[in-house]
């Protein structure tokens, strides 16, 4: 998979015309301007996270990054978001969005329909830590921006969920149009299920018909890339939230027998378990940091019955306690 994220030039511009020093921030995020010159342009996920923390620290505003996800403009869509804008509904168009997604960068987009709520989430594939406060307001004001725009209609979320500690809630609040929820587990846009059957205005099937077999013929090229072992991590982060996913609900997920499942991970050198143990580490360490769950709260929603065991487990990974790892994070 390469980690490989478009800055497109208008951002940039836009950023200028807000009155922000460009320079100022590519310096602080330690970019060079040459890199996002042609024929590149595009960043590492890290240096991408690093740009967006650069903008939230020299920004002077709290809604910046819902402004500059609010006001993309159709011509200056990625060919995901293209593709989702000409659908038939708003169902169609996250799931096309959701498809054509990891053409664009290293970001999964998911959408779970639980009884009536539809839950949309999107994951950066290659992140080492939790994406900037500004790009997750940004990518869920543009969502919201495109639903608007192809059913023209004043959709509204139920609610909007954030792994972060409580801040600029009534900001969020207003923009969304909606209950806030801060310290959950992962970042959702969460809106009526009876949403996604709401027609799109802008549907363009003559359109559709013209790009789409491409772009079915890349990603076709582009998931011959995965590993196994990718899908497994994949597979066990949308079920870290209160559970523990066992081998035989993710191999359901994948669609290939426990006993198979365990034995091509033992051929590619690893095992169901590791990966498990892999994915919680990285899941408590995002939520002690991140958010103001106490350790019993975070060891339900990795699924561990029990909150000696997910201490010894998190002593085992980090070396330390639980409650002493928030401590040395929060540290100055």
């Amino acid at each position: 998979m390469a980690d490989l994220v478009p800055v497109p030039g208008v951002m940039l511009e836009r950023l200028a015309a807000l009155g922000l020093d460009v320079a100022q921030i590519l310096a602080r995020a330690g970019i060079s301007s040459a890199v996002l010159g042609p024929p590149r342009g595009r960043l590492t996920t890290a240096e991408f996270f690093a740009l967006w923390q650069a903008i939230e620290a020299l920004a002077g505003s709290r809604d910046l990054g819902l402004r500059l996800g609010a006001e993309a403009l159709p011509q200056k869509f990625d060919i995901a978001s293209t593709a989702a804008l000409h659908s038939a509904s708003v169902g169609e168009a996250l799931a096309k969005l959701g498809k054509y997604k990891r053409l664009v960068c290293p970001e999964e987009v998911t959408v779970t329909v639980v009884e009536d709520e539809a839950r949309l989430r999107f994951q950066w594939l290659l992140a080492e830590g939790d994406p900037p406060r500004f790009l997750v307001d940004g990518t869920f004001a543009s969502v919201m921006t495109m639903l608007r725009r192809g059913t023209h209609k004043p959709l509204v979320p139920l609610r909007v969920e954030l792994t972060r500690r409580r801040g600029d809630g009534p900001l969020l609040t207003r923009h969304f149009g909606c209950p806030v929820r801060f310290d959950a587990p992962i970042d959702l846009l969460v809106l009526p299920a009876a949403a996604l059957a709401e027609p799109f205005v802008t549907h363009n099937a003559d359109l559709l018909a013209l790009l789409l077999p491409g772009l079915d013929a890349e990603l076709a090229a582009h998931d011959r890339g995965r590993s196994l072992a990718d899908d497994v991590r994949l597979a066990l982060c949308r079920r870290m939230c209160g559970e523990r996913p066992s081998v035989d609900k993710v191999a359901r997920d994948l669609r290939v027998s426990p006993r198979t499942l365990q034995r091509r991970l033992e051929e590619a050198g690893t095992s169901y378990q590791r990966l498990l143990d892999e994915v919680r580490d990285q899941s408590a360490r995002r939520l002690l940091t991140r958010t103001d769950l106490d350790a019993s709260q975070v060891a339900f929603l990795l699924g561990f019955e029990e909150l000696n065991s997910f201490t010894r487990a998190f002593q085992h990974w980090a070396g330390t306690t639980p409650t002493r790892f928030r401590a040395q994070a929060r540290a100055p």
